[in-house]
């Protein structure tokens, strides 16, 4: 390095020399002019001792690049703040998109119907009923994806059996509920068929004698497949079982059941209404399909339906993903100081290893101004290199986490080159203060220090 500055000085010194014996020349030019009676003015010869901004660079990069090692570990220290502010930031991000896929999974798709009720005798009693069109009326709605009906079926002291013939001498076995709904109910409730198929609407109409069972039921009257066409009975009616439904998300209910079509519950039980309308809507969708739901059920009176729908934001989502942002930001936060720190004292060992270079430029000519914004310039291009490393480490990191979790990774792009200036602004803090103490390095101190 000193090396590098002394050629400069020859250079500058040269030059120097070069410009006095154009100066003399000058003159004496000048005054052979002057005694063939022409004055000519001398020219101003601009001083060879100061850096320039290209001086400037070239020792930044010499600065930078001459302590490979000290680079590495100065480097280091800020890509490690700057990929875990990013990571940290993806994360959240990241995890505040699950959040919002679960909360919208589990509660924001789901609207349920019910008629009003009064209060009678201690008992809830219903002032109105559902139309058995229901599901029809509001599927047109903007929102509504499915819907089905659902009822319980009264069949008193009549038990649901897989024999026609009631043994005594049989243990005594739990009788499953019976149910009716409309042929829609299972993709309203989000249900699956592990076995054969639901009734359809054909079934509903012709008051078909199917049955659908629950898993659960199925495994207390011992079915287990439908391609034998099992029967089931109630009290002596036999029901052919077409299908098991299993994995029900919305009425759990389902799985201890044995289901029958809504036109078959009305002529052999004598069902008169479904109890609810089982909705699934959009994300989103909870006011609008809350405000809208009773009109198309009846227009005239449509206070008396209750819609149960959730609303369009969330206040626990929120305040979820706004402790997860601000526990994660706090973490990148500090990782990003501790890089600051690194910067900082790296550069102030710089400053004092470098302390005989700083004097011999100061004795040459450099300005206190100069060696504060060498220092400045190599504080700032470490900073911005980290950053950059950084913000593409973090970004890898926070795309393969996800993929290995098979979440969908959310990365803001402003966020990342934000993150990877910040890394020159934190180099640029970092380096004040030892480039303020490098300006103040007396040269006749320091060459005396033999640094």
């Amino acid at each position: 390095m000193r090396r590098s500055i002394l050629r400069r000085f020859r250079r500058s010194a040269v030059a120097g020399s070069a410009a006095a014996g154009t100066t003399a020349g000058t003159t004496e030019g000048d005054a052979t002019a002057d005694a063939a009676g022409g004055a000519a003015a001398v020219p101003v010869i601009a001083r060879a001792d100061r850096f320039t901004n290209q001086d400037l660079l070239v020792e930044v990069s010499h600065g930078i690049g001459g302590h490979t090692g000290r680079l590495v570990m100065t480097t280091l220290g800020t890509v490690l703040g700057i990929a875990s502010l990013v990571v940290t930031i993806g994360f959240a991000q990241t995890a505040a998109g699950q959040i919002s896929r679960q909360f919208d999974a589990v509660a924001a798709t789901q609207a349920v119907v019910k008629p009003e009720t009064a209060n009678s005798s201690g008992n809830e009693v219903a002032t109105t009923t559902l139309p058995w069109d229901a599901s029809e009326r509001v599927e047109r709605l903007n929102g509504v994806e499915r819907a089905g009906l659902i009822g319980e079926v009264p069949i008193g002291e009549l038990e649901i059996t897989a024999v026609p013939i009631n043994d005594p001498s049989a243990p005594e076995v739990l009788s499953p509920a019976l149910l009716a709904t409309s042929p829609g109910l299972l993709d309203a409730v989000r249900g699956e068929v592990s076995a054969g198929r639901y009734f359809d609407d054909g079934h509903e109409a012709r008051a078909d004698r199917v049955a659908v069972i629950g898993a659960r039921a199925a495994e207390k009257l011992g079915i287990n497949r439908v391609d034998s066409q099992p029967s089931i009975f109630i009290g002596e009616r036999p029901y052919t079982v077409i299908g098991i439904v299993d994995g029900v998300e919305r009425r759990p209910d389902l799985l201890d059941a044995v289901i029958l079509p809504l036109g078959t519950a009305r002529a052999d039980f004598g069902l008169r209404s479904a109890s609810e309308l089982q909705l699934r809507i959009d994300a989103g969708a909870g006011p609008l399909v809350a405000k809208q739901a009773p009109i198309a059920l009846d227009p005239n009176a449509p206070e008396n339906f209750d819609v149960q729908a959730p609303r369009a934001g969330s206040s626990l989502q929120e305040n979820v993903q706004a402790d997860i942002n601000v526990v994660f930001l706090i973490l990148g936060v500090i990782a990003l100081l501790a890089g600051g720190l690194g910067i900082a004292n790296v550069t102030l060992l710089s400053v004092s290893e470098r302390t005989g270079e700083i004097g011999l430029r100061r004795a040459l000519g450099a300005t206190r101004r100069q060696i504060a914004r060498q220092f400045m310039v190599e504080s700032v291009v470490i900073g911005l290199l980290g950053g950059l490393i950084g913000a593409a480490v973090g970004v890898f990191a926070v795309v393969v986490v996800a993929l290995v979790q098979q979440w969908t990774p959310i990365i803001d792009l402003p966020m990342v080159f934000g993150a990877a200036l910040l890394g020159a602004a934190v180099g640029l803090g970092a380096g004040a203060y030892p480039a303020r103490k490098a300006s103040r390095i007396e040269p006749i101190a320091a060459l005396r220090a033999g640094v």
